[in-house]
């Protein structure tokens, strides 16, 4: 897989924290390997060990977010735009092997295919406060 499609895969991931409860995400995680069968065992591997790194840090991350973004809040975004965020941010702070740009990119093109029409304009702004 390519970068981006494993990190679209992340996203996909991640996304199910928002409504699932913790506890219940190690059978979430098998669920979703279950339905991704054609990730190799490498890719799966990657998947979980990025997605696990950022579940650690999703209260800084959120609270990073709370920081930044005036008027808003994590309570309030859109769960597509969030979960975006979520994995853009830990790449933009935790992540060495990925240039900000390249985060703030790439969370522009997941929220331009799976959010709002406008979600794109906003993962954009508020990426750029972290840049």
């Amino acid at each position: 897989m390519s970068r981006r499609e494993l990190r679209e895969q992340i996203f996909k991931l991640l996304f199910r924290v928002e409504f699932n409860k913790m506890e219940d995400m190690p059978e979430q995680e098998e669920l979703f390997f279950a339905d991704e069968d054609a990730a190799a065992d490498e890719d799966a591997a990657y998947i979980s060990e990025k997605y696990h790194k950022i579940c650690e840090k999703l209260t800084e991350i959120d609270a990073l977010l709370n920081e930044k973004v005036s008027g808003w809040d994590t309570g309030r975004m859109s769960k597509v735009d969030l979960t975006i965020l979520r994995l853009a941010v830990y790449e933009i702070r935790y992540d060495e092997d990925v240039p900000t740009g390249v985060a703030i990119n790439e969370a522009v093109e997941l929220a331009k295919k799976f959010g709002q029409d406008a979600s794109y304009g906003f993962v954009n702004g508020v990426l750029a406060k972290f840049a």
